[in-house]
């Protein structure tokens, strides 16, 4: 895995240590295995952003703190140029990048996410996380899975959903696919 996601990892185990829970509590609470809280922790795997997500609602912390360590700053405004955001390196399946990583005390998440093409057999990674999810497509077109449900989006689609529901997505006709996700 890469040198990030091992720092993601350590951040949210100091999180939890400094917080004084116990894993098998942890895991409890945000509804996955041991093993798989374990997992995550070790920084030896893919990291879900709706588990990190939840890992910041739990500590009461701004996401970006656990993808960058740094706090964020800025509370008037905050500009992200073109291909300037965080990225977040974490998944073989989406590519995020976080654009308002600097705005302290966010109501919302937004990311631009990139989705590769991939052979129409392989499987779709789904991921859930409390609250609601704004989907705006900007670049070619994606199918979305929601809790047993396949919608397509082209450009310019939009689709607002409860994200507690498993989603996932995958990247049609050959081509990337790039779309606006704001977490809420």
């Amino acid at each position: 895995m890469s040198e990030q996601i091992r720092q993601i990892a350590q951040r949210i185990k100091e999180l939890r240590e400094i917080s004084g829970i116990s894993i098998d509590s942890l895991a409890k609470e945000l509804n996955i295995t041991v093993e798989e809280y374990a997992e995550y922790e070790s920084g030896n795997v893919d990291i879900p952003v709706s588990f990190l997500y939840q890992v910041a609602s739990k500590f009461n912390v701004e996401l970006s703190v656990i993808l960058t360590g740094e706090d964020p700053t800025l509370q008037t405004y905050a500009l992200v140029r073109k291909g300037k955001g965080v990225g977040v390196d974490r998944r073989k399946d989406y590519k995020y990048e976080n654009l308002a990583f600097n705005f302290k005390h966010k109501k919302a998440e937004p990311f631009l996410v990139t989705v590769d093409p991939k052979p129409e057999d392989a499987p779709v990674s789904y991921n859930s996380h409390p609250g609601q999810e704004f989907n705006y497509v900007l670049e070619g077109s994606v199918k979305i899975y929601i809790n047993g449900y396949e919608l397509i989006l082209n450009e310019g689609d939009s689709l607002f959903f409860d994200s507690s529901y498993p989603h996932g997505m995958r990247a049609l006709n050959n081509k990337t696919a790039k779309f606006l996700a704001v977490i809420l």
